[in-house]
């Protein structure tokens, strides 16, 4: 029953700030790992949770998928695939001691690019749409897809900084492109994880179903707030507390 209360609390809560600003690896990643699931698993089956909330979220923001810059949107979601897909291999590369290593340096990359993200995104616009050229904006999209096969958490902030970098300027619409790549990119890994036996299945139901319904909650939410900072520092507050516990433990 603790174990059930602890994912689907940490599904909704994910599946909203998902949706709403990004994070949600924040909550779903530790959770796993607090109730027993090995750290490699737990990446693994936290992006297959995240999984029916990127795709509540794309639904969502359906109608503002649209492209802009210098790549089509098709050539954005093939580059997508090949990197999402280049990601996940490493992962599968990546002894089990060797990732249980990295993770804390993970997180804390993420939560001080989530931390930085607002100044970043600005400073990006300030250059004005289309500086990236088709072979920039290609590489940019590629690197982060290879980050989002590899490791979930603090993709969406990623996501919304290239996306900004390659020249999209309309903040709905790049809201629900982050989110469209996402379920692309967690796609891809999650038929690479479940092929190699990384997925725990009795933990991926419930917190699937709560993420789910999370990001589709989340997602009609992020479109009336106005004022996103408090939220913005309680994920980083989150972050920063699991990083700390992550290097201590």
């Amino acid at each position: 029953m603790l174990s059930f209360l602890v994912l689907t609390v940490a599904g909704l809560l994910a599946g909203a700030l998902n949706a709403v600003a990004g994070g949600g690896t924040f909550l779903s990643f530790p959770a796993l790992v607090w109730l027993g699931v090995p750290p490699l698993m737990a990446n693994a089956t936290a992006t297959l949770t995240a999984l029916p909330g990127y795709i509540g979220s794309a639904w969502a923001y359906r109608r503002e998928f649209r492209a802009e810059g210098a790549l089509s949107l098709g050539a954005i979601i093939g580059v997508a695939v090949a990197g999402g897909l280049a990601g996940a291999i490493l992962l599968l590369l990546t002894p089990g001691d060797a990732f249980v290593g990295i993770v804390p340096w993970l997180l804390l990359a993420a939560t001080v690019l989530f931390a930085v993200g607002p100044r970043l995104l600005a400073r990006i616009k300030a250059r004005g749409a289309g500086a990236a050229g088709p072979v920039v904006s290609g590489a940019a999209i590629f690197a982060v897809s290879v980050y989002g096969g590899y490791f979930n958490g603090g993709l969406g902030i990623m996501l919304l900084a290239v996306l900004g970098l390659i020249g999209f300027t309309n903040l709905h619409g790049m809201n629900g492109l982050k989110n469209l790549l996402s379920v692309i990119l967690s796609v891809v890994s999650v038929i690479t994880y479940a092929l190699a036996g990384l997925i725990a299945w009795d933990s991926a139901l419930v917190l699937a179903v709560a993420t789910a319904v999370g990001g589709y909650l989340g997602a009609h939410m992020a479109r009336r707030i106005r004022r996103t900072e408090l939220l913005r520092a309680g994920i980083v507050a989150i972050g920063a507390i699991m990083t700390v516990l992550f290097f201590v433990l």
